[in-house]
């Protein structure tokens, strides 16, 4: 039965290949700045504190934004959606590039993050709902563009960089102005009316003790996925295409733990079981790096390591998420991603701050704690988390898993 189905997976409508390559290019977007901080903070000269915040001000709009992001596309249906998010990340990247100054960015920063927050968290859906061969072959063409975005995006933004820290952004407009023509001309508007959800919706959620405990632990495990991703280029001290190379090999290794380790990993323990083992793992990993934050190479494999844990994390937190009630997955998802966006905006800014005060060693190590955190909330919250463990995803909701789980 698998077989035709695997067959038909790239045989697919052009509405659909028109959301997978603007898929590709919003993964992209996770890694597509981090080869080039240094450069902007050299160029502008901005503190790393400052140049932290192109982070910040991105993931903090977009955890907000997923609170209204379900009542908005519930109202003005999927394409409007897509392309006001296509729209806004086209505007804002474009003013990006053109900006003189650090405080510039980051403002613009904001105005990406809320078209990114509208176009993930309606893309997944278009491709499901449109796609030949079942639910099935979308979940794999999905993927398979999630990956080949967050392998990419660093190694594009590190040769880009390496020309001028203006680069990306100009190669974001680029691609994301013909994704947004592609889906303007080829993605067909819904047969039905959407369905309409409350406003509150998201919010009246987080009551439910077990997602609850699933989001504060994704708060603080999410402090440690940003100090790795969003500081380690700065004690690197490698130029952009150095840091390019080195979170594409982060990026190729998140991607392949969360496509194909988590499901593994997931057919011979619980989705808490699994946590609680990798996160300590995560932990230590941390550690290690801020020990032997003064050797690059050390710190490279660190990085990579760092990206295999955070691939499982992402898939099975987010999974656990998807079981966790018996709300709309939407719903679920926008209150969830809302908390933990949080902490993947604080801890930028918290790292290079920590650095200036007290050395490269003990951001890493202020990471390592959250993640311990994280692991205590998911311990002492286990008995809510029962109902994670005794209901098992279907395709729908490991693929929501991913998306929810890598867009950050």
């Amino acid at each position: 039965m698998s077989a035709p189905a695997a067959a038909s997976v790239w045989r697919q409508p052009a509405q659909v290949w028109a959301v997978a390559f603007a898929c590709v290019v919003a993964f992209m977007g996770i890694g597509l700045v981090d080869p080039i901080l240094p450069a902007i903070a050299e160029s502008l000269e901005a503190s790393p504190v400052q140049t932290e915040l192109l982070f910040t001000s991105y993931l903090l709009v977009t955890g907000l934004a997923m609170l209204v992001t379900s009542w908005i596309s519930s109202r003005i249906g999927a394409k409007a959606t897509l392309l006001i998010g296509l729209g806004l990340i086209v505007v804002f990247a474009l003013l990006c590039a053109m900006s003189g100054s650090v405080d510039a960015i980051i403002g613009f920063r904001a105005g990406w993050g809320l078209g990114n927050a509208l176009f993930i968290s309606t893309a997944l859906a278009t491709i499901v709902g449109a796609a030949s061969g079942g639910t099935g072959a979308a979940i794999v063409l999905y993927e398979a563009a999630l990956g080949l975005g967050i392998a990419v995006g660093p190694l594009l933004g590190g040769f880009l960089g390496e020309i001028s820290w203006r680069g990306p952004f100009f190669g974001v407009v680029a691609l994301m102005a013909i994704a947004f023509i592609a889906v303007l001309v080829l993605v067909r508007g819904p047969s039905e009316k959407p369905v309409r959800l409350a406003l509150s919706a998201p919010l009246k959620a987080l009551r439910v003790p077990s997602l609850a405990v699933l989001a504060i632990a994704a708060l603080f495990y999410n402090i440690g996925f940003f100090v790795l991703l969003a500081f380690s280029p700065f004690p690197l001290g490698f130029g952009a295409i150095g840091i390019g190379l080195t979170f594409f090999g982060w990026g190729v290794a998140l991607a392949v733990t969360s496509v194909w380790v988590a499901p593994l990993m997931l057919r011979r323990m619980t989705r808490t079981s699994a946590m609680l083992v990798t996160l300590p793992v995560l932990a230590a990993d941390l550690v290690v790096a801020g020990i032997l934050v003064d050797d690059a190479a050390a710190l490279v494999v660190c990085i990579i390591v760092g990206g295999l844990l955070l691939g499982v994390m992402n898939t099975v937190l987010t999974e656990s998420v998807m079981e966790a009630t018996d709300l709309p997955r939407s719903v679920a998802s926008s209150a969830y991603s809302a908390v933990r966006f949080l902490g993947g905006a604080a801890a930028p800014p918290l790292a290079a701050l920590l650095w200036h005060l007290y050395g490269p060693t003990v951001p890493y190590l202020f990471a390592a704690a959250s993640v311990v955190i994280a692991a205590a909330t998911i311990a002492f919250g286990r008995r809510s988390l029962a109902r994670v463990d005794t209901r098992e995803a279907d395709a729908a909701e490991e693929a929501v898993a991913v998306l929810v789980g890598d867009a950050a």
